[in-house]
């Protein structure tokens, strides 16, 4: 099953390359962008609540769906990046095994434990 998730996450991550290669904005952007939404990590600076609020905001996939469409339904080429970006990393961040966080641990996500302990 693990291996069935890791192929389905690669296709959304290039469902995403395919969806910023449309935007017309350089290569450059999607690269240096690409990292930002680990920016809502910042939120477990407060507690385990808010962290996984945000990370889980930013790390959600209806939420870069409705993002990308928005910009296109606004025509707003700038929202249509951030949506393929942030549809992008959620993809990549899933590959690796990081899923969406429950609030009582970073560690504890919806694909299961993650870090050194539980590998």
């Amino acid at each position: 099953m693990k291996i069935q998730l890791k192929l389905e996450y690669a296709a959304f991550l290039l469902l995403g390359i395919y969806a910023f290669s449309q935007t017309g904005y350089s290569w450059w952007w999607f690269a240096g962008l690409f990292l930002a939404p680990d920016i809502s990590m910042l939120g477990y600076t407060v507690n385990n609540k808010v962290g996984a609020f945000f990370y889980n905001l930013f790390h959600h996939f209806g939420v870069a769906v409705l993002v990308y469409f928005a910009g296109t339904a606004l025509s707003l080429s700038y929202l249509q990046v951030a949506g393929a970006i942030l549809f992008s990393h959620s993809a990549f961040d899933r590959i690796l095994g990081y899923g969406l966080k429950y609030p009582d641990s970073f560690q504890n996500t919806h694909l299961g434990k993650i870090g050194k302990d539980n590998h």
